[in-house]
Parts: C-alpha cells; structure tokens; sequence
C-alpha cells in the first residue's frame, strides 16, 4: 500500500471519528475554507442532479462557513431537528484513490452510518468523493461530493449522517 493510500484512508478515518464523538472543531479543521460540501438529489432512480448552482441538492454548502454556521446552530440549541443529536456510528470502505488536479488528489469511498435518536434507529449510506489538498503540509477536504443510496428519508438528515 501506497504511504498516500494510508495517510489519505487515515484521514477518513479521522473525519468520521470526529464526526461520531461531536468534536466540531477538529473536524471543521479539516476542511479548506473554501471547501465545498454536496449532498445532491435523485433526479430519477439512477441519475443523480449535479450543478448545485441550477437544480436541487439536499445539502450544498459552497464553502466552509456554511458547515460553520450550522455547527453554531447544533451548538446553541437553534437546530430543532438536531436537538438532542443522534449517536452516530460512521463506516468507510473501498477506499479508492485517483489523480485530481495539480495539488489536488481525490478519494472515493463506500460510507455507511448508523444512527440512534429519540429511541429510533437509523442507517444511511452511500459513496462519496473527496478532493484532497496539502495547506501548510497537512491534508484538508477541499470538496466532499456524497451520493446518498437510500434517499427515501424518514428521519432527519444532516452533515453528521454523511
């Protein structure tokens, strides 16, 4: 295995960690600030929406702040739906890497999340696609692209769940 396989499967790894123990900070450091976070919707069964700029999405943030602010609302209570959070348990497999842009390398993955709220158990899962970029020789997500599998949503579903 490639030392950059590891580093960047270690780096998932960490993303979902973080996001399981509710450490926002660390795992908003992750991201670039102008990192893009996309969460689009089935046009039809197999032909997912891709310009967030022009159709729908059920999640798009363009940059970090939009993760920042709804991080602020998990954390003063404002997010009614989020209040209290799910206990999440993230999976990632298959980890794929692939050539990106100069500087930029990208990851794919299998993610699985199971969640336990108000008593009700969930699961979501899917792939997703991250590009991959050094700041300050650190790997951040500078784009973080999911395909959610089982979109027929009965529950809430936020960032935390991806």
């Amino acid at each position: 295995m490639s030392d950059l396989q590891h580093t960047f499967e270690q780096l998932l790894y960490r993303n979902a960690e973080l996001c399981d123990r509710q450490d926002w900070d660390a795992y908003l450091d992750m991201f670039t600030d102008d990192s893009e976070f996309h969460l689009p919707q089935w046009d039809s069964e197999h032909v997912y929406t891709i310009d967030p700029h022009t159709q729908m999405s059920l999640i798009w943030y363009p940059n970090r702040a939009g993760l920042e602010d709804r991080v602020f609302r998990l954390r003063t209570g404002k997010a009614a739906s989020a209040n209290p959070l799910p206990r999440t348990l993230h999976q990632i497999s298959n980890v794929q890497r692939f050539q990106s842009d100069e500087g930029v390398h990208g990851v794919r993955c299998a993610w699985s999340t199971f969640f336990q709220r108000h008593n009700v158990e969930g699961h979501f899962f899917g792939h997703a696609t991250y590009h991959l970029r050094s700041v300050e020789g650190q790997w951040k997500i500078a784009r973080k692209h999911v395909l959610l599998l089982n979109d027929r949503i009965n529950a809430v579903l936020d960032f935390y769940h991806l």
